[in-house]
């Protein structure tokens, strides 16, 4: 089963951090996915750009609305897609990520789109 690991995050985190700081949580990070790697758990991991467009289709005509949203008081900073056995599995992992201790891991159970 695949699971997602959102990082949700504060929106102003990543510069209030600084570049000394940002560097050593990104180093954890890419320690973590390594280690996913190597135990054959990680299907994909990305860090996501802040600045984001939001696209609505209504009545045939498209709706923009660029990023960042001022109205967010969160923002996904990333993801890890994950290969588990079980969703206790996918927590245990969540629970593991270093970004849990500055932000939250979001753990979403992927299934199709069409049943």
């Amino acid at each position: 089963m695949s699971y997602l690991l959102l990082i949700v995050e504060p929106p102003d985190q990543r510069i209030e951090r600084g570049e000394k700081a940002g560097r050593e949580v990104y180093d954890q990070m890419v320690r973590f996915a390594a280690d996913l790697k190597e135990r054959g758990k990680l299907l994909a991991v990305e860090s996501l750009a802040s600045d984001a467009v939001r696209v609505q289709v209504r009545d045939g005509q498209p709706k923009l609305l660029d990023g960042p949203f001022a109205e967010a008081k969160e923002m996904i900073g990333g993801f890890f897609l994950l290969d588990c056995e079980t969703r206790e599995e996918a927590v245990a992992i969540a629970q593991a990520c270093p970004a849990a201790s500055w932000c939250t891991v979001e753990v979403r159970k992927i299934k199709p789109c069409f049943i």
